[in-house]
């Protein structure tokens, strides 16, 4: 049982500087142990952590310990405990965590436990942002237009989670309309250090969306975990974690004029990618730390995942204090903030004499050495510098079929599809934009790219440049304080100009929300086969994400964006080839219209005021007059409606007893699906629109639905049965099972047939056969998505042996009773002669605590091959979650107390 925690005696009163005190909080130099002051400042938050939480239950004294002697362990793979200070939840992934909290509810209710007791213990902020579907571009009325259709849709959605904040205690809901999740985190939710009832201790937070690392540029540590992990961490319980290694990341001098943060953030990402970060964290350093900027600083931790590394970290500075500053944190917030980092040594202060920390390995980058660049055309660590962006397409219509290759034949590479576009003449090329938006926690948070953007939609309007008007141009900010500031400084006309009209406040073409494009475009493409491109200042561009039509998707900074719109094509050397003709029919470069970065940095200070803050968060949860009449009933258990095709009841704990299952073997198992690299959670488990010939389409006109009131996967992730149907549903799935196909298809074993997913999966499991799947490298890649690990459980998968994982689906996988098993360095399913015709034998121990973390196991095949895998269970308490069948149920048994 718990203990008095044993570090009380290191429990120091923090003073206020002139007299009285801020609070009460465990001190680390107190400790006396010259090794925390070579800790990196990431793995403090760790120690702080486990300090303050130490019951020698949950938390004990060795993991403090091991924590401490951090340069010996981290090598190691030592299993730690953490418990973050809050949790933090957007509305796709909000409503399946209330979902399954309201669940865990009823399943405590019929097991004779007291169901009050499923409540977050610690703050969860929710922010509702994924549900705006850009319908309405180009328009005046853009906002309030999708914010009337969102509505329309997601209503039933949003009455559930507001349900949600009254049933549940410390759940704050961020009303639709408000701005992205992350944004808002950065500029109002984080609080860098909390002092809770007189308890100073620092921000920690995990995220149901992998861009929770943004935080981290706001020297918070955070990150992104699954929707059942995060549902645990509200229930009071640690998370295991494997104590990470830690990359430090050396920055020197400052970045050239006219290169943006966009640049800076796709160049790290390449490098870090290339060094292999994954399980690590990574904290940046150096002098060229005071040149970046708070907003730059976080546009580089957003995309911690597309580099692979649990947080990208920037401890707290000058730059930090100035940034609260600026977004309205109050005078006494920040002194607190500031005096309790450095009473525990967490504050960096270039003026004092810097301790060198010790880092698992080192990198450096020279500022001056980036230079403006965009990602793509399939993943998002495909750097391309612009000087090199017309070769480079010209070898991907050249290349085989790949990440890098669309291969299309040289004789139809110049190929012009003819259409009109509402009785114009109009032409489509390979390789033309048909869609560009701005848009995305990325870079929508960042005044200096924002406004650069602006910056060169004035000069482009001025020399009479105009974007072709079937391409959809769309501005979504993360906050209201970007048309704040847009506003203010008199450019946002110029954009709207242009057609870059404000949209809405949320994610948007990032997440696959971009809306229809026009029938005339959508049939020339189709029809004629070409490769329509999407430039968005976004951070995710797999392919069938952006949009089903736009195969070629690049990445870029919001200037950039306005740029190729108003070239209309990727297909385009900027640095000799003009843009377009100006209003005297003269030539107009690409240098014409970018600005230098003194010009962008002088209306950023005019523009961007403290003020705009305060407003526009006072203002926040007060929510919006669609919202405020939403009515909701006051009752603490939910009243599922059993036709509801947005809230369902699912069958998680269905037959659930206080007994724990044990482990489970797969025996005689079909494989499923067969797959090659780097299929990502948006192939497992799609987040954009359901397609009109797919098993969610026809369960959902089955019940009632029209068309046109499909809305997304990610909007009807309450559902199980929707999300069932959808696994596996993503449009561009390369099986190969299914022969030279792509599509969400594969072979049903047993008779050879040829059905959809879904299909196949329902007819092995009503025989009661097991499925597993095979997959090559960086399987689960992409956003954190508890669906993806979901949805394969409900539909029978038992395993998946891959060559690896991204490291937060694989966790997700274990918390839904699926077994992650690796193959042996050098192996995978092709080597092995592996071709997925074959049943598949997993033995495994019966008792859990046969199982070591690690360990090899043995799978044999019908056909006489056998090979050795590596269990994936990394820690002791995965093993316990896989002993109960699952992370919810091995909560609930716990919470009602039985033996575990």
């Amino acid at each position: 049982m718990a203990a008095e925690n044993p570090f009380n005696a290191i429990l120091k009163t923090l003073e206020k500087p002139n007299g009285g005190e801020f609070g009460k909080y465990y001190c680390l130099p107190a400790l006396n142990d010259p090794r925390i002051d070579k800790l990196p400042y990431s793995i403090k938050i760790l120690l702080e952590s486990a300090i303050r939480n130490c019951d020698e239950f949950q938390v004990k004294s060795k993991d403090v310990e091991k924590i401490i002697d951090w340069e010996n362990t981290s090598p190691k793979q030592v299993e730690i405990p953490f418990k973050p200070a809050r949790v933090l939840l957007q509305d796709f992934t909000g409503v399946p965590a209330v979902v399954d909290l309201a669940c865990m509810r009823d399943a405590m209710n019929k097991l004779g436990g007291d169901s009050n007791k499923i409540n977050p213990l610690v703050p969860v902020d929710l922010v509702i942002d994924h549900s705006v579907q850009v319908d309405v571009a180009r328009s005046e009325n853009a906002v309030q237009a999708n914010m009337e259709l969102e509505f329309q849709r997601n209503k039933e959605r949003f009455a559930f989670l507001k349900w949600g904040s009254t049933a549940f205690d410390n759940m704050l809901v961020v009303p639709p309309g408000s701005g992205i999740v992350h944004q808002v985190n950065l500029e109002y939710l984080g609080r860098v250090v909390f002092n809770k009832n007189g308890m100073l201790y620092p921000d920690s937070v995990v995220g149901t969306d992998s861009h929770t690392t943004m935080i981290d540029g706001l020297g918070v540590a955070g990150w992104g975990v699954g929707g059942i992990e995060a549902e645990a961490a509200m229930l009071g319980q640690p998370m295991s974690m494997v104590l990470p290694g830690v990359v430090g990341f050396k920055l020197l001098g400052k970045l050239m004029d006219g290169v943006t943060a966009t640049d800076l953030v796709l160049t790290v990402t390449q490098m870090l990618r290339k060094h292999g970060v994954v399980g690590k964290f990574v904290e940046f350093y150096g002098e060229g730390m005071s040149e970046l900027s708070l907003a730059d600083r976080a546009t580089i931790a957003n995309m911690s995942p597309e580099y692979g590394a649990t947080m990208g970290f920037f401890p707290v500075d000058h730059v930090t204090l100035q940034y609260l500053q600026l977004t309205g944190r109050s005078d006494d917030t920040i002194a607190m903030i500031e005096s309790y980092l450095r009473a525990n040594k967490m504050f960096v202060d270039y003026n004092e004499p810097q301790i060198e920390k010790v880092y698992s390995s080192y990198l450096e980058l020279k500022l001056e050495d980036v230079e403006p660049c965009i990602s793509g055309p399939k993943r998002p660590h495909d750097r391309v510098p612009l000087k090199e962006m017309k070769a480079d397409w010209h070898a991907c219509l050249d290349n085989r079929v790949g990440f890098k290759g669309f291969a299309i034949p040289k004789e139809s590479q110049n190929k012009v599809a003819k259409f009109s576009f509402h009785g114009t003449p109009a032409e489509l090329r390979h390789g033309d934009v048909v869609i560009a938006a701005i848009t995305s926690c990325t870079n929508t948070s960042n005044p200096s790219v924002m406004l650069g953007a602006a910056v060169v939609a004035k000069k482009a309007c001025e020399l009479g440049l105009e974007v072709k008007p079937w391409i959809k141009t769309s501005l979504a900010p993360g906050s209201g304080v970007v048309t704040k500031y847009l506003q203010k400084s008199g450019l946002q006309k110029y954009l709207n100009q242009l057609g870059f009209h404000i949209v809405g406040y949320g994610c948007t073409t990032c997440i696959g929300n971009s809306g229809d494009i026009d029938e005339s475009v959508a049939s020339a493409i189709s029809e004629n086969d070409m490769v329509a491109a999407a430039v968005l200042s976004g951070n995710r561009n797999f392919e069938g994400r952006v949009h089903p039509l736009t195969r070629a998707n690049y990445l870029a900074s919001p200037p950039l964006v306005v740029a190729y719109a108003l070239a209309g094509t990727v297909d385009i050397d900027f640095e000799t080839e003009p843009i377009g003709k100006g209003k005297d029919g003269k030539e107009i470069f690409f240098r014409d219209i970018w600005p230098s970065s003194e010009e962008v940095a002088n209306v950023v200070q005019s523009s961007v005021l403290p003020d705009m803050f305060k407003a526009t968060y006072q203002a926040i949860t007060k929510g919006n007059p669609m919202w405020n009449e939403l009515s909701v009933p006051s009752s603490n258990l939910y009243a599922w409606d059993p036709t509801s095709t947005y809230i369902h009841e699912p069958p998680y704990f269905k037959d659930m007893t206080m007994s724990p299952p044990g482990p489970h073997g797969v025996k005689d198992a079909y494989c499923l699906l067969n797959f090659g690299d780097s299929i990502t959670t948006d192939h497992i488990s799609p987040a954009g629109s359901i397609h009109k010939d797919s098993p969610a389409a026809k369960f959902l006109l089955e019940h009632g639905v029209d068309r046109r009131d499909f809305n997304s996967y990610g909007s009807r992730r309450g559902n199980d049965e929707i999300m069932a149907r959808g696994t596996f549903a993503n449009i561009r799935l390369v099986n190969k099972l299914v022969k030279g196909e792509v599509g969400p298809k594969t072979i049903h074993i047993p008779t050879a047939e040829k059905l959809s997913v879904y299909d196949a999966a329902m007819r092995y499991k009503t025989a009661g056969q097991d499925t597993i799947i095979l997959a090559g490298a960086e399987y689960g890649s992409g956003s954190s998505r508890d669906w993806a690990a979901k949805g394969p459980m409900l539909l029978g998968v038992k395993a998946v042996i891959a060559k690896s994982f991204e490291r937060i689906h694989r966790s997700n996988l274990v918390g839904m009773g699926i077994v992650p098993l690796c193959f042996k360095p050098g192996e995978d399913a092709e080597t092995l002669g592996l071709t997925g015709h074959e049943r598949y034998t997993i033995d495994l121990p019966s008792s859990v605590s046969e199982i070591r973390p690690g360990q090899d196991v043995t799978v044999a095949t019908d056909t006489g091959k056998s090979f050795t895998c590596t269990v994936r269970f990394d820690t002791e308490v995965e093993l316990a979650y896989f002993n109960h069948g699952g992370i919810l149920q091995y909560v609930i048994r716990n919470l009602i107390g039985s033996k575990q």
